[in-house]
């Protein structure tokens, strides 16, 4: 079974479980490496390059597991996923719709702003820096 309303829970969810700068930066930094290895492997599925292909897969893993080690660190932790279907789902949403719009409609910039007065995100900045 799929989150029913995939897309409007994600967006009415996503800011609370995406609160803290260092969950904010691994997203930053893995979702473009999630998107160019989703480009690989179908890439490399139509010209029949294995290599590439494989080189997609993994890098879309690597992306979702340094994701799903960042969620470890919110107060808020995303909803129990509800099947293997719903992983997949929720993962390729996030990646390709919802983590775009938070950043485009501004909510990263907010999120990142709200977590200076996160303690455990004040301890990890450098004096000055707040």
């Amino acid at each position: 079974m799929i989150t029913p309303n995939l897309f409007q829970f994600q967006r009415e969810t996503y800011p609370l479980a995406h609160a803290s700068r260092k969950n904010l930066v691994i997203h930053a930094l893995t979702q473009p490496m999630f998107v160019l290895g989703l480009m690989a492997l179908a890439g490399g599925l139509c010209a029949l390059h294995l290599g590439a292909a494989l080189g997609g897969l993994v890098a879309m893993a690597i992306a979702a597991a340094a994701q799903g080690a960042g969620h470890k660190g919110e107060a808020n932790p995303p909803a129990p996923f509800r099947s293997k279907l719903d992983i997949v789902a929720r993962l390729f949403a996030e990646q390709l719709v919802t983590f775009p719009r938070f950043v485009l409609s501004g909510g990263f910039g907010t999120a990142w702003r709200g977590s200076a007065h996160r303690p455990e995100d004040r301890a990890e900045q450098p004096e000055g820096t707040a």
